[in-house]
């Protein structure tokens, strides 16, 4: 179809053309693919997308939690441009401003907030700072290349990253590389054992994972000499693609201490819910207790320039024990996505802006539990600040129903949801251990009004979806 290169001259070519050209030439290993012809977008504003046709998609996914602050944020947006005109490029080697001011404006407010100094490790992606977090406890902990994680859990695809994610189809066909985990129940209560409140089942947990370390023939501890074979406990506070299961607040309080015991440190993953998607700017901060590690990425830029990091304490990765250019790339520390990191941090502290997403976080979950009210098929709705949950299932309310919340995105993107007269299309993002739960993660600056469209939007699906 296309013998040259498009050049900047050339007529642009057609949705049709594109796709064939997709087909031909791009890797879907780097693209999800979920549906056959994924929506082409050509603009985004707010909590908006939009096609080429002018019609406006609702996000409530931005970009898998990482445009917290809306798309185009013209505060940030402003920023990225300055840096642009001024020195978007510099090797690693060298300082720059933005750098040493967001490592420091990082680091001292973790002092604060948990009475620990440390040290900040930049890099590009949220899995290359898992990966650089997996280098740090290893190093720590004498070489050791085992590490526990939790069932649902989600880390990242790179080779070690994927190797302490649950889901095995990320491990499939490559194996494993150095590190592996066990994996340990979640305190998941919506499909715990009955009877049992939220904390109750969190307490449950965490005792059958202590119980690994009673004798030596649950084999993970020399019993003789103290000595764990893992290095490191990897969670998220809210599980991500895992169905954003929220939980209970005295659950991390009680497995720290286990761990504690053990010499075992927690590495605290935040790509996700970081940067105030649940209220505050970590999601650890809910639970009362101290991260020996703490990874972060996406937001932290507004899905621009990207940027990840690493925190973590002074003894772990100060520079007699971590020396320079023991993990690197090149474009680590870039300028872009420092400055308008460094923005996003001032932008949020002023004002309460926690309190804010938690009062918006409040208005969106009651208004999904009154939706729950009317289908039978929401079966379970939950959340923290502006990470909420809400399970499709069978009519019982219980039995996972995947190929309904299938019928509901793809329903959402044909973007001819008829609103008071005008057309809307609504993204959803898909997760869950059955793959059927909405993971909400809206614009940290969505509106009430937004938030009344969501959930008409949500309940006009239902109605075009549900059989009969």
């Amino acid at each position: 179809m296309y013998d040259e290169v498009t050049t900047p001259t050339s007529p642009l070519p057609t949705e049709t053309e594109l796709r064939a050209l997709e087909a031909a030439y791009c890797s879907y290993g780097d693209t999800v693919h979920y549906m056959d012809d994924p929506r082409f977008f050509t603009g985004c504003e707010g909590s908006y997308m939009f096609d080429a046709a002018g019609i406006p998609y609702l996000d409530l996914q931005m970009w898998y939690s990482a445009v917290n602050f809306g798309y185009r944020n013209p505060r940030l947006n402003a920023v990225a441009h300055r840096q642009l005109d001024t020195l978007p490029q510099v090797a690693s080697q060298y300082l720059h401003r933005e750098k040493v001011e967001l490592a420091a404006l990082i680091a001292r407010d973790m002092e604060r907030k948990f009475g620990e100094k440390g040290r900040v490790h930049f890099n590009v992606g949220g899995a290359q700072a898992v990966e650089d977090s997996l280098k740090l406890v290893r190093n720590a902990s004498g070489g050791k290349s085992l590490m526990f994680a939790f069932e649902g859990g989600y880390h990242g695809r790179t080779l070690g990253a994927s190797a302490i994610t649950s889901s095995y189809r990320y491990r499939r066909r490559f194996g494993h590389f150095g590190d592996r985990a066990q994996f340990v129940e979640f305190p998941y209560h919506f499909r715990g054992p009955k009877g049992m409140s939220k904390e109750e089942y969190g307490h449950v947990c965490v005792q059958k994972f202590k119980r690994l370390f009673e004798t030596e023939y649950n084999g993970v501890l020399d019993i003789k000499t103290g000595q764990c074979e893992y290095a490191a406990f990897y969670v998220e506070p809210i599980q991500g693609t895992g169905g954003y299961v929220v939980p209970p607040l005295n659950f991390f309080k009680e497995l720290k201490d286990v761990l504690d015991q053990h010499g075992i440190l927690l590495v605290v993953d935040e790509i996700q819910m970081g940067v105030y998607r649940t209220g505050k700017l970590w999601a650890i901060e809910h639970f009362g207790v101290t991260p020996d590690v703490l990874v972060f990425g996406k937001a932290i830029t507004n899905g621009l320039n990207p940027l990840s990091g690493v925190w973590a304490k002074e003894g772990l990765i100060n520079p007699g024990i971590f020396p320079p250019g023991s993990t690197h790339s090149t474009f680590n520390a870039n300028p872009m996505g420092t400055a308008v990191a460094l923005e996003t941090l001032r932008m949020v502290s002023e004002g309460d802006f926690g309190a804010r997403v938690m009062k918006k976080g409040a208005y969106f979950l009651e208004a999904l539990k009154d939706l729950q009210k009317r289908w039978p098929q929401i079966g379970d709705v939950d959340g923290l600040g502006l990470a909420l949950r809400c399970e499709i299932c069978e009519a019982d309310g219980f039995t996972p129903n995947k190929a309904l919340l299938d019928d509901m995105e793809a329903a959402g993107l044909k973007g001819d949801i008829d609103i008071d007269g005008k057309k809307y299309g609504l993204i959803l993002d898909v997760g869950g251990y059955y793959k059927n739960v909405i993971t909400l993660a809206p614009s940290l600056e969505i509106t009430e009004d937004e938030i009344d469209l969501a959930i008409r939007l949500i309940d006009a699906l239902l109605r075009r979806c549900v059989k009969g």
